[in-house]
């Protein structure tokens, strides 16, 4: 009777583990998607002013479009990748996300990362399919 409870504790234990950090796990892999996509944000606003007063066409200034999503990683003490392609910016953020329970088996921390993207927009006439 000993082993049987001693094994059914083991196992709940493991079983409780994996819901709780798996949850926080994809709390964590949210809250990357969005501080990456928040990042995004910031950098598709960085619009060249020059071109857009001389031509009137809206295009993004890759420099200051990769300086400001890189500033606002730096302000979520983020680490992460900005790339500027044409007039989108796309941002992957890394986050270390430690586990609670799992961590006393010797898995201290999983990498979490997400992702995101944002184009520059002038005016919005219809919804994206």
């Amino acid at each position: 009777m000993t082993a049987f409870v001693t094994i059914f504790t083991v196992a709940l234990i493991f079983v409780v583990g994996l819901v709780l950090d798996g949850g926080t796990l994809l709390a964590a892999k949210r809250q990357a998607d969005n501080e990456a996509e928040s990042a995004a944000r910031a950098g598709a606003q960085a619009v060249s002013i020059d071109r857009l007063r001389s031509s009137g066409d809206q295009e993004l200034d890759a420099a200051q479009a990769q300086a400001a999503a890189t500033a606002h990683l730096a302000l979520l003490g983020r680490p992460g990748t900005v790339v500027v392609t044409g007039d989108a910016v796309t941002v992957t953020v890394t986050v270390e996300q430690p586990l609670q329970i799992l961590g006393i088996g010797g898995l201290a921390q999983v990498t979490v990362t997400g992702q995101g993207s944002a184009r520059s927009v002038r005016g919005v006439d219809q919804g994206e399919t």
